[in-house]
């Protein structure tokens, strides 16, 4: 199963209102295994950035102003999305920005049976509460203290982890030697395929009683009153 967990950081909140997406940030999985592939992307909105939006992100006017308009690399981004499931926290507010480009650019919208929220996901798992990305991560233990400001690549690895954890955390298979062979233990669980493959197994002993320790036990044996034994 192929899906993608994505994030974008825009202008502002609504594309309704002329707010446009100024970067995008992609993680592919296979079978709930980061496969290493990514994709990356700034975009020039052709508007100014307001000063609220900027200091979540830090994307300022001057560093957008020499990249790509989003309809000169939508191909790319369509071509590394596929068909797989769409991963994102929050994926209304993403799904609405990168389907309003989609369109401006002459695209298709992209179905929102694609999209997998996380959450929602998080919500019914921890109902009542603090449910942003900085609070789920700290709950479960994932490594944020080098997110200064927003970066959707940045998002992207943290939600990436974050998704793995509301849907059942990592572990290693129960498909054995057919999971064997797919899984990476880079990416899986590394210290414990480690250590499983640096144990020495010892065939068991053979062990049979002499004829010295079976006179013992007979005696023992003889030695018991009322033993249950008896009665079956």
């Amino acid at each position: 199963m192929r899906e993608i967990i994505f994030d974008t950081e825009t202008t502002g909140f609504d594309p309704q209102n002329g707010d446009r997406m100024v970067e995008i940030g992609c993680i592919e999985m296979i079978d709930r295994i980061e496969t290493g592939e990514t994709f990356h992307c700034y975009y020039n909105p052709q508007r100014p950035m307001p000063k609220a939006a900027e200091n979540v992100h830090g994307l300022s006017d001057v560093f957008l102003s020499d990249k790509m308009l989003f309809a000169d690399g939508a191909e790319e981004l369509l071509a590394f999305l596929g068909d797989a499931k769409l991963v994102a926290h929050n994926a209304q507010f993403d799904f609405n920005f990168l389907n309003a480009e989609l369109v401006l650019c002459g695209h298709k919208p992209i179905s929102r049976f694609r999209m997998v929220d996380t959450l929602a996901i998080a919500k019914s798992k921890h109902p009542g509460a603090k449910l942003s990305l900085d609070a789920l991560c700290s709950r479960y233990g994932i490594d944020r203290s080098h997110r200064v400001k927003h970066g959707a690549l940045l998002d992207a690895e943290l939600l990436t982890q974050l998704y793995i954890e509301l849907t059942g955390g990592r572990q290693i298979g129960l498909g054995l030697a057919d999971d064997r062979e797919r899984a990476d233990p880079v990416t899986t669980t590394r210290p414990m395929l480690q250590r499983l493959e640096r144990k020495t197994f010892i065939p068991p002993r053979e062990h049979h009683a002499d004829a010295e320790e079976l006179a013992r036990h007979k005696i023992f044996i003889a030695g018991i009153d009322n033993p249950l034994w008896t009665e079956i």
